[in-house]
């Protein structure tokens, strides 16, 4: 079982290290969604990476488990270090990880599943 509020490190290179967490939020005026959090230490920069549920994407809602985003076949898990890291290399080469922001995790799903093995259809 894992927490939405555990805050984990992840070492990106010798100089940068991102904390990062995972949560699920619930609204009554939209859909559920996963929400990663990714701060760079010592920056004071905060990146929200938002997976709305919707058509052909999906997250837990009883189905899924936590953590988990799915688009088409393709699916990932918010949860492990590896996916965690695709997301920042992926954020930090579209320079999206320079200042604070609410951003779309749908946007850069495919090319992190794809560079996983896990291209979406």
């Amino acid at each position: 079982m894992h927490s939405g509020r555990r805050r984990r490190r992840l070492v990106v290179d010798e100089t940068a290290t991102c904390i990062w967490s995972v949560r699920h939020r619930h609204s009554v005026t939209g859909p559920c969604q996963e929400v990663l959090t990714l701060s760079r230490e010592g920056t004071g920069t905060r990146v929200l990476l938002l997976f709305p549920g919707g058509e052909g994407r999906f997250v837990p809602d009883g189905r899924l488990p936590s953590g988990c985003v799915a688009l088409g076949d393709a699916s990932l898990n918010l949860h492990e270090p590896g996916v965690v890291r695709g997301f920042v290399d992926e954020a930090a080469r579209r320079g999206l990880l320079d200042r604070s922001a609410d951003l779309d995790g749908w946007e850069l799903f495919r090319a992190v599943a794809s560079a996983r093995g896990r291209p979406a259809s």
